[in-house]
């Protein structure tokens, strides 16, 4: 037998991988569905290329790659009937498993299958497999998730619990902490701050141990009384807090910390949990309990909803804000034909690695959404078990879009983090990467892009000037001044800053009610133009800006701008509610372009200074004048490894000339980058003449070769012509974001007749119209190629969903979305998907509103 297992795998044994260092191997999720081992035909792991595929999608990789031989993982879960694994245990099967799972005991299969003909092969299988393809299938068996380091650490199986927590002595001295209004009992720190379990002193820590600095009180006071254990102040939640040992000198486990804290007068951990989840936290609990209970409805006996348009996302590790910006996009049209409803042809013509493609991932995560699949009811055994074991509860089952955050998120800062983000932020993230994805006939963002008209005027000469910006999203202040229950307002912070000085508990808080109609009175006033320089004096001047809609869109997007940023540079939420309506217009604020009576500023940049030493600059043009300079041994030594050539040389140019190790570092960090192998492109090709910035379009200095073909795509896609864009790319040396601005200030002169002839001849209502014939940019319909694509349209509109947040940062918190559905509303709460009963819509954080029809 042996031997006929060798000779059959023969054939393939060029195909079998052994994974290297480096190598992700996608052994938990599907790259097309969320199908995993756990799923009914498991999951099928590609031998050569680690891709994971369930059985719906394995014969399309077969038929596009010919890879034949695949390992097939199939995972039997039964329900443990001895109640819930100690917490160590279960984080242990999920580190040495590599899979997720909590109250279940696994039970786990794989065998290779050879297609087409199906051929499977039984593991593990030492005595009858050749050598290499045994090494393969335990590498395989055994390598980490490929989302490792997108996952949460698990403090569990890190941190031990301290042998001082079951048997600490506390003294019972009438020590009562506040909530508020802490400071370190030797000296003046606010921050860093140790409760001691034993006595209820509160001191500073040391600098090192955080890193927020710190006088060492704490310590000092451990050595005088050998008091244990301690815990950090603004790390209590009602989901646990860090506790450190200063015996032990280690963070610590403390089980008993919820009795020990009660002895102190802190009962935050008493409370009812209103995460039901160990990833949201909240460092100011206490004033925001009521708020955590409203947004989640917590207390109300929600019905949860099944099926199409009702799955839920499961929590990644502070992963709410991705999970309700999905859910809203998902819920719109647009998205759901441009990715759902071509979801065959996307899957088809996806690359052969389909987890770096985002349409692939898109179509994902919107076919998990929108399919049912990964939301059915509960069977009927399972709801006769329901009522037998009443501690059993069924769970909604959700997807986990591991794929799509890796994706979307890699090389940002904050979104490739495990930290909570901001869900605005996070919004116009993914319609910048819808944008830069999406061919210009069919682009879902079309539905959120406006046009803002802003006019600023000169206070001196009072002449004005018109432009034009596109956006997706409009950010509306809250004035705290305008407060319905001002009066109220200010006896509670009285309250409160008597409380803070005297330690007392703080009152309760108050939270103020803003009417909407004062956000948007506030967005609409003049505001100052800092350092505005006016073209007509040609010198400094006071400005002033004022924002109207020049196009209104098919779904406006408004944000509350509830967050500002404390001295700590650390962003604080504004306690208050904002009396929303159903139902808005914004007609009134149509813009209107240039009004009779009212003259330009003139058409000038302001001048550039150039440094004094002139010699200075005549030594930068030769350098730039200069060929580039490479090192030819270290690109052929780099191309030997299997490089592309010209990825070689830009890596050796980019890394100085340092050697292959620091390019070959380059190469890694940015082997990923669609331009990654195109030739290398420097702006060295500069005119002979003198050096003279007037000859450049906003004083940047033209360059000769083409601008990158994605960089036009991305501009073409807005509907702008691919001539007027290649000037703009190369007028700002290919800055997007400085080329869009210069498509608005540079008009096309050349095209305007003929524009204007055939709006003549053809007219359109939808057309946006100005009466500035000097104006930035002339909207048009969809087809129209002299401005950016707007589907602009009556300004009156109807809520349909709600992003809230609870907490008091951006950076810390939870987040849930309310939307309507089918005339109902429906509250996601990352996997619980349930008919709401009382949607907080005054406490939204953004707003999502659709168009109304004309009719």
């Amino acid at each position: 037998m042996a031997t006929d297992l060798g000779e059959l795998l023969v054939p393939y044994m060029p195909t079998i991988r052994v994974p290297k260092t480096g190598d992700r191997v996608f052994k938990s999720e599907c790259a097309f569905s969320f199908d995993s081992p756990e799923s009914e035909g498991g999951l099928y792991v590609c031998m050569n290329t680690f891709l994971g595929f369930g059985r719906e999608h394995v014969e399309r990789h077969y038929r596009k790659t010919g890879q034949s031989v695949y390992m097939h993982l199939k995972r039997h879960v039964k329900e443990v009937s001895t109640g819930i694994f100690p917490v160590a245990q279960r984080s242990a099967i999920v580190l040495n498993r590599d899979f997720n799972g909590e109250d279940y005991e696994y039970e786990d299969e794989a065998k290779l299958v050879i297609f087409p003909d199906h051929f499977e092969i039984a593991l593990p299988n030492i005595e009858e497999l050749p050598a290499l393809v045994t090494i393969a299938c335990d590498a395989v068996l055994n390598a980490p998730s490929a989302y490792k380091k997108q996952e949460p650490e698990s403090w569990e199986v890190e941190i031990q619990v301290s042998r001082h927590a079951r048997s600490l002595r506390q003294l019972d001295n009438g020590v009562r902490i506040p909530p508020s209004g802490w400071k370190c009992q030797k000296c003046e720190m606010r921050e860093n701050l140790w409760l001691n379990l034993t006595d209820g002193t509160m001191l500073c820590g040391k600098w090192f141990f955080d890193g927020s600095g710190g006088n060492g009180h704490a310590l000092d006071h451990y050595k005088e009384t050998k008091h244990p254990l301690a815990v950090k102040l603004d790390t209590i939640t009602p989901d646990g807090a860090d506790v450190y040992s200063f015996e032990e000198e280690e963070a610590v486990l403390d089980p008993h910390i919820s009795e020990h804290l009660s002895h102190f007068g802190i009962d935050m951990l008493q409370m009812q949990k209103k995460t039901e989840n160990g990833h949201h936290t909240d460092n100011n609990a206490r004033p925001r309990v009521s708020e955590w209970e409203v947004i989640q409805e917590s207390g109300m006996k929600l019905k949860a909803v099944y099926g199409s348009g009702y799955t839920g996302i499961k929590n990644l590790g502070h992963s709410c804000y991705l999970s309700t910006v999905m859910q809203v996009l998902f819920s719109i049209p647009d998205f759901q034909r441009m990715y759902v409803g071509n979801l065959q042809r996307i899957f088809d013509y996806s690359p052969l690695d389909p987890t770096q493609d985002f349409a692939t991932q898109m179509a994902k995560v919107g076919h998990g959404l929108l399919s049912g699949q990964y939301s059915k009811p509960p069977m009927k055994s399972e709801l006769i078990e329901q009522v037998m074991k009443e501690e059993y509860k069924h769970q909604q089952k959700g997807i986990s879009p591991r794929m799509l955050k890796a994706l979307v998120s890699r090389g940002h800062p904050e979104f490739s983090s495990n930290r909570q983000q901001d869900a605005q932020e996070f919004f116009l993230h993914m319609i910048n990467l819808v944008e830069r994805n999406s061919p210009s006939s069919e682009n879902p963002s079309d539905a959120f892009r406006f046009l803002v008209e802003e006019r600023v005027q000169c206070c001196q000469t009072r002449r004005v000037r018109y432009t034009q910006r596109v956006d997706y999203c409009i950010q509306l202040p809250a004035p705290v001044e305008a407060a319905t229950n001002r009066e109220e307002l200010l006896a509670y912070d009285a309250k409160r800053r008597e409380a803070e000085e005297n330690m007392r508990a703080p009152p309760e808080p108050v939270r103020a009610r803003i009417p909407f109609t004062a956000c948007l009175q506030a967005f609409t006033e003049p505001e100052n133009v800092p350092d505005f320089w006016s073209s007509a004096l040609q010198a400094k001047s006071a400005g002033v800006k004022t924002s109207r809609f020049a196009s209104f869109p098919e779904y406006l997007a408004v944000q509350i701008k509830k967050f500002t940023f404390g001295v700590d540079w650390v962003p604080k939420k504004l306690d208050l509610g904002i009396d929303v309506p159903d139902f808005l217009d914004l007609s009134r604020l149509r813009a209107t372009g240039l009004q009779s009576g009212e003259e330009e500023l003139p058409d000038l940049m302001p001048p550039i200074v150039l440094p004094e030493d002139t010699r200075e600059c005549n030594r930068l043009l030769n350098v730039l004048k200069k060929p580039p300079e490479i090192d030819e041994a270290a690109v052929m030594q780099l191309a030997e490894m299997g490089f592309p050539l010209e990825a070689c040389r830009k890596a050796v140019y980019y890394t100085g000339n340092m050697g292959p190790e620091m390019a070959f570092n380059w190469i890694i960090a940015h082997m990923e980058e669609p331009d990654f192998a195109e030739p290398l492109m420097l702006p060295s090709m500069l005119g002979p003449g003198p050096f003279s910035i007037a000859d450049s379009p906003m004083g940047a200095t033209p360059l000769d070769n083409s601008p990158p073909e994605e960089s036009i795509a991305i501009l073409t896609s807005m509907g702008f012509p691919r001539t007027h864009t290649i000037r703009a790319l190369k007028a700002t040396n290919n800055n997007l974001e400085r080329a869009l601005d210069w498509i608005f200030t540079h008009p096309e002169e050349e095209e305007s007749d003929a524009l204007s002839n055939m709006a003549d001849t053809e007219p359109n209502d939808n057309a946006f119209s100005n009466g500035n014939s000097h104006s930035d940019s002339t909207l048009s319909p969809d087809g129209d190629t002299s401005g950016p694509r707007v589907k602009d349209g009556p300004g009156r509109y109807e809520l349909f969903a709600v992003i809230s947040h609870m907490g008091a940062s951006t950076m810390s918190g939870h987040y849930v979305c309310h939307i309507k559905k089918e005339g109902r509303w429906v509250i996601y709460n990352d996997h619980k998907v349930c008919l709401s009963e009382r949607p907080p819509k005054d406490l939204g954080y953004i707003y999502f509103y659709h168009r109304l029809s004309s009719s």
